[in-house]
């Protein structure tokens, strides 16, 4: 989340207001900055759930690497993170065009995470 901010959000919205000279298709930039939003956006309520309800559920943390005690659900998670990182730097908005539809794909990205986390 930080990165999308400093790496693609905040130079994309220079380029879109006009505070860099010469920075190229504003429109193309604020929709990029957009997408990147959205997406941070869409990881704030899994964020919040696992750092709210980690201490509570019993995450075995000392065994979460190994597969055999977690592992195989934080990779599993690592790359649907991966992937949706994907897609805010170069992909299309697809559900998350509306503000409903960023908020209900991050209710189910947290039950996603949640089920991941504790079948895996």
């Amino acid at each position: 989340m930080f990165l999308n901010v400093w790496l693609i959000i905040w130079p994309n919205q220079k380029i879109a207001l006009g505070l860099v000279e010469g920075g190229g298709d504003a429109a193309a930039a604020g929709a990029k900055a957009l997408l990147a939003s959205r997406t941070n956006t869409l990881f704030s309520a899994p964020m919040a759930y696992c750092m709210l309800a980690s201490p509570h559920i019993g995450y075995d943390s000392g065994n979460l690497l190994s597969v055999n005690g977690g592992g195989a659900g934080l990779i599993a998670m690592l790359v649907v993170i991966a992937a949706l990182e994907v897609n805010a730097i170069v992909g299309k908005q697809g559900p998350l065009t509306t503000v409903k539809g960023v908020i209900s794909c991050s209710i189910v990205l947290t039950v996603v995470t949640e089920l991941v986390l504790t079948v895996l």
